[in-house]
C-alpha cells in the first residue's frame, strides 16, 4: 500500500521544525555547507547509509563543500509524505555530527 501524500498545511508545520529545510515544487530539500570536500563526502557516504536502511533515498548532490538533497516519494506519486520527514530528521541528526552548517 503507497505512503499517504501529506497536506500543505502538514508538510509547512513539519518544516517549521527542520530549520533549513524547504518546499521546492514537489520536494522537501535542503543544502549544507562543510569545511572541506573530505568533510562533505564523509557526510555523503553517511547519508547513503542512512537512506539504504531506511529504504528511501534522496536526490543527493556533492559539491567540492556541500551537499544538497531533495526527497519526495515515488509510490506516493512524487508527493511529500512521513518517510521524506523521517529521512530528513536523520540527515539532519547526522549533518550536526559532521559539522554541517
Amino acid at each position: 500500500m503507497p505512503t499517504e501524500p501529506l497536506s500543505q498545511k502538514e508538510i509547512e508545520d513539519r518544516l517549521r521544525e527542520l530549520p533549513g529545510w524547504t518546499l521546492t515544487g514537489d520536494r522537501i530539500g535542503r543544502s549544507y555547507r562543510l569545511a572541506n570536500h573530505f568533510a562533505a563526502t564523509a557526510l555523503v557516504v553517511h547519508v547513503a547509509g542512512i537512506q539504504e536502511e531506511l529504504g528511501h533515498h534522496s536526490e543527493l548532490t556533492l559539491g567540492y563543500d556541500t551537499v544538497t538533497l531533495a526527497v519526495h516519494t515515488h509510490d506516493a506519486g512524487g508527493a511529500v509524505t512521513e518517510k521524506d520527514f523521517a529521512l530528513a530528521q536523520r540527515v539532519e541528526e547526522a549533518a550536526r555530527g559532521h559539522g554541517a552548517h
